[in-house]
């Protein structure tokens, strides 16, 4: 297998800004399904950390007495009394909005200041886009003078509340308001990745850069800037500690770091004209697509995106699409709800168009058929490809917010058959197919893989279950409830007058372009 053929080339990359490896030998790679499997591991991982050790890590929300296991500790007990040891613990938070619209403004500024008090540095980083966020789900443990105990967290699952579910779907304890349909304790199905080897030092670079990035951290508004000289917030990065080697060799898989930086002013040092490596990465895997893109994804809603699967469809005729999405947006409303609603359609639609019944789009129900809503962001092609990260198919997440995203390539063969899908000489690779496989046994309530390696076999078996639970449903729940929790996704028009105002509200506030103008123009990303 030609990585050169999956994976994007340093100028394909198109950030002659950065100086993050064109992508890392060497690694293994765990895919952590559910947060409360990956609090547990992360908690098992910082109790471990020494003196002198690094704990780094960038986060969208941080709800500091969110617990890591039933018992505590909170993220902040945990990630204080790592300082507290001695750890150089350093953390990026964006700033967020206010709590009165649904951010976590007063969460990510209590875990910040919990942390600082400790003797650690979180600091609150507004360097983004105008309506825009950093949207980045990373942590990083190094190990000056042990580096074969490095490890590195990358994904979906923020360190907030809601998170920690396990695969049963009753929900975290600690819950986010939502959409009145996902109950009091929202169902949450989210992954997170594990990493070991060279990679873990292309990440903690990675995070070097944004750290020591000299554009100030607070932007695009004196409220907000005045409120935090008020709070004494520290506005002013403290030196890292000089980077450690990268780790050994830890197996044989080669992992790629992508990312989402926005074209803006002040421009970000290491990426003047930003960078959107993600979009380019998900490009030039798709046009590899010849059997089956498995996608889950929070946010499957912008046509750009839409375009890139429809091509491969109409070009590949034995291409089939299978998406995971939640059932319903996160926000209830007569204002939030129809431009989350539009931008899917739309999306759904387009690749209807040029796949027919080729598009197999579910969303997930727990065994009390209450909605379980899709935080994840995990891609598999042909299982040879894969990607897990914190951005969604989305435009926003392309080109507008900050997004951090690790496509793997695994050097072992799979020769379960069918041993090549694609037909094209790559090989299916253990772990893409095994995180495939790992989902839809979940999805299907199966314990083992029979019917499901081959990818038209998965695409029937989830196919005839979900449609044996609508039909279920639609017979009044009588008699035993089918296994599986995938429902066929409904989508319904908006009437004219609802387009009218949601359509520009979509494209404009919700879905925003971040590239520069002449991208925009040329229609690439």
């Amino acid at each position: 297998m030609s990585l050169r053929e999956w994976l994007l080339s340093a100028a394909e990359r198109g950030n002659p800004d950065t100086s993050i490896p064109t992508w890392n030998t060497g690694n293994t790679a765990e895919a952590l399904i559910h947060g409360q499997r990956y609090f547990d591991r992360l908690a098992t991982e910082v109790e471990a950390l020494e003196a002198g050790d690094h704990l780094f890590f960038t986060d969208w929300r941080g709800d500091p007495d969110e617990r890591v296991r039933d018992g505590g500790p909170t993220i902040a007990e945990l990630f204080a009394a790592a300082a507290k040891r001695g750890v150089v613990v350093k953390g990026l938070l964006w700033r967020s909005h206010v709590d009165k619209l649904a951010y976590s403004e007063e969460e990510n500024r209590t875990l910040s200041d919990d942390i600082e008090a400790a003797g650690g540095e979180v600091l609150l980083d507004q360097r983004v886009r105008r309506g825009g966020s950093h949207h980045q789900k990373l942590v990083i443990l190094r190990h000056p003078g042990r580096p074969e105990l490095d490890v590195a967290f990358a994904g979906g699952i923020d360190l907030c509340h809601s998170r920690r579910d396990d695969e049963a779907h009753h929900g975290d304890r600690q819950a986010v308001r939502m959409a009145k349909a996902y109950g009091p304790n929202p169902p949450w199905h989210d992954v997170q990745l594990m990493l070991k080897g060279p990679v873990v030092g292309t990440l903690d670079l990675s995070f070097r850069e944004r750290w020591s990035d000299p554009a100030p951290l607070d932007q695009h508004g004196p409220i907000s800037t005045a409120t935090d000289m008020l709070k004494h917030e520290d506005m002013t990065p403290d030196r890292l500690p000089p980077q450690p080697p990268d780790p050994p060799p830890a197996g044989d898989m080669t992992v790629q770091v992508l990312r989402t930086y926005p074209a803006m002013r002040p421009a970000y040092s290491f990426a003047r004209l930003g960078e959107r490596s993600i979009a380019r990465g998900y490009t030039k895997a798709i046009k590899r697509a010849r059997r089956l893109i498995y996608l889950e994804d929070q946010y499957l809603w912008s046509e750009e995106v839409a375009q890139l699967f429809a091509e491969a469809m109409r070009e590949n005729p034995d291409l089939h699409l299978i998406a995971v999405v939640p059932r319903h947006p996160d926000v209830d409303g007569k204002f939030a709800l129809p431009p989350n609603q539009v931008g899917r359609e739309k999306a759904i639609e387009l690749c209807r168009r040029a796949g027919g019944d080729r598009v197999h789009v579910f969303d997930l129900e727990n065994h009390a058929d209450t909605p379980i809503y899709v935080h994840a962001k995990v891609c598999v092609i042909d299982d040879v490809w894969c990607s897990i990260g914190s951005d969604n198919f989305n435009r926003r997440s392309w080109t507008h917010d900050s997004e951090l995203s690790c496509a793997v390539l695994d050097g072992e063969r799979d020769e379960r058959e069918p041993a090549d899908p694609a037909g094209l000489g790559d090989g299916a690779r253990r772990f893409p197919r095994d995180l495939r496989l790992s989902l839809l046994r979940e999805h299907l309530d199966r314990k083992d893989d029979e019917g499901l390696v081959d990818p038209l076999d998965a695409v029937r078996a989830a196919s005839e279950a979900a449609d044996r639970l609508r039909q279920w449903h639609l017979d009044g729940r009588t008699g035993e409830r089918p296994p599986g929790r995938l429902v066929p996704h409904e989508t319904e028009r908006l009437p004219w007058h609802q387009r009218l105002w949601a359509v520009p509200a979509y494209r404009l506030v919700y879905d925003p372009d971040g590239r520069p103008w002449r991208d925009r123009r040329a229609g690439s990303w």
